[in-house]
């Protein structure tokens, strides 16, 4: 059961910042992915759209677990999904589809979005 701090704060997984910014990144995936080279490479593009949404999707469905311990594992796989775009804008960039500001402008926000999830993990696990 989650402790009693924890629900006065957040009631609905909608609450938490992590998943309001997952939701952000994966609406800016998107719009990137949209343009005109990621047409030709529906593989990758569909691929950094799937891994994009799957990061509010565990987060949500971790929450909705019900515990701690169930809510860590899905927050977990949400912070992989993080890594798994970094690779796959990587190899986006590298093959021209979009500039380096571009690049690092999602690879930032994608750390940024990792290492909040890898707080809110670790502040889980001191509150059983």
């Amino acid at each position: 059961m989650r402790n009693f701090l924890f629900l006065m704060t957040y009631q609905d997984f909608e609450d938490l910042p992590i998943w309001k910014n997952a939701i952000a990144v994966a609406k800016e995936i998107n719009l990137l992915t949209k343009n005109l080279a990621f047409s030709k490479d529906l593989g990758l593009k569909d691929q950094i759209r799937r891994a994009a949404v799957s990061i509010s999707s565990n987060i949500a469905e971790g929450f909705e677990r019900c515990n701690n311990k169930e809510f860590i594992r899905f927050l977990y796989y949400a912070k992989g999904s993080a890594s798994e775009i970094r690779t796959q804008l990587l190899i986006a960039h590298d093959l021209g589809y979009f500039d380096d500001n571009q690049y690092y402008n999602f690879r930032n926000k994608l750390k940024a979005l990792a290492i909040s999830i890898g707080k809110f993990i670790a502040y889980l696990k001191k509150h059983p």
